[in-house]
Parts: C-alpha cells; sequence; structure tokens
C-alpha cells in the first residue's frame, strides 16, 4: 500500500503533535507543585486552616474540665474494686461479705460449703474474683440475700444461682449461689491471646 503526498504530511503532522504534546506534559509536570497554585488560594486555605485552629483552642478548656470530670467519676467507681495484695486475699474477703450477708437474715442463714473459682480479666482494665457458696434457705431469704448482695458498697454481682432439692417441710431449698466481685488489674492473669 502507497501512500499519498497527502498522507504522508498528516502523519508528518500527527508526530510532531504527538511529541510537542509529550513535550508539553513533561515540562509542566516537573515543575513544583506551589508555583502552580495562585497566591490568592494559598491565603484563603491558610485563613480557613487558621479558623479551626482557633476552634480547637477554644474547645481546649471544656474538653479539659471533661476529662477531669471523667477522671473523678472513674476515681469514685475504682474505689468500689476490692482492694487486696493477692488474689486469695480478695477471695477472702468476697466470702466474708457473703457470710455477713447470709448472716443478717433472719433467721441466719449458714454456708455449707465454698469454693473459690480461678481469678479471670475483667476488660482490659480489671480483674474477677468468684466465690461460690452453698446454702439452705427459704426462697424469701435468697432473694432478700441477693438483693443485699447487690447492693454492697462494693462492685459485687450474682454470676450463677442454681437451686436443688427442696425440704418440703422446712419450705427451703438447697442453693448454690457464685458471686464475682472486681478486682485490680494486677491480681488478675495475663490474658493469653486476642480473643476476649
Amino acid at each position: 500500500m502507497t501512500l499519498s503526498e497527502r498522507d504522508r504530511r498528516a502523519l508528518l503532522i500527527l508526530g510532531c503533535a504527538v511529541i510537542g504534546t509529550l513535550l508539553y506534559v513533561l515540562i509542566a509536570d516537573s515543575a513544583p507543585a506551589g508555583e502552580t497554585a495562585a497566591p490568592q488560594d494559598l491565603i484563603a486555605a491558610a485563613e480557613k486552616r487558621l479558623d479551626r485552629v482557633r476552634q480547637l483552642v477554644t474547645q481546649v478548656p471544656s474538653r479539659e474540665e471533661q476529662q477531669k470530670q471523667m477522671l473523678a467519676q472513674l476515681e469514685q467507681r475504682e474505689k468500689k474494686l476490692l482492694q487486696a495484695d493477692t488474689p486469695a486475699q480478695a477471695q477472702a474477703q468476697l466470702r466474708q461479705i457473703v457470710a455477713r450477708t447470709t448472716s443478717r437474715q433472719t433467721p441466719p442463714v449458714d454456708i455449707k460449703a465454698s469454693e473459690f473459682g480461678q481469678v479471670k480479666p475483667l476488660g482490659a482494665d480489671y480483674g474477677e474474683v468468684p466465690v461460690s457458696v452453698m446454702i439452705e434457705c427459704g426462697v424469701d431469704q435468697l432473694l432478700n440475700i441477693v438483693a443485699e448482695l447487690s447492693s454492697q458498697p462494693e462492685m459485687i454481682a450474682v454470676n450463677e444461682l442454681r437451686i436443688y432439692s427442696a425440704n418440703h417441710k422446712t419450705k427451703t431449698a438447697n442453693v448454690r449461689l457464685t458471686v464475682s466481685a472486681a478486682v485490680p488489674k494486677r491480681l488478675a492473669p495475663e490474658r493469653k491471646g486476642g480473643s476476649l
């Protein structure tokens, strides 16, 4: 296939246009970014950043006050942790609280057996010590015990409640009550693995 004179000239002009476009793109891209923006745009952007920084600065005192309030609340709540040197001492304290609560019932409820569970992490910052007790009491006494344990100044919760055989003559039931209390993180074992 032969090209006419006109086609050759068109190809030559097209080649020159492509080379010229490539040179323009290379020269335009090599210029520093700061030189391409208009000074008015730079001033407007700087003023917007300055306004934003001023807004943030005005929020600092209120945020500091919020932080102080939150730290005070945290300190109040952490006073409710069982304080002990070892996990066994914390469990003994928890057992004493349960014994004190059961002895206040009318008639007093005796703890027949106790079992200390394994201390485990409670979230990322605390630990949990469990104690299980076996008692024989009436249903109304059991409700009073659970309510009184929940209203203690320490962070205590009833985790498990199992009611076994009942004595129809005395209208009592054998109950296994598992109670846990929150303790500082230093008493809890390190969590292994990434799962909760």
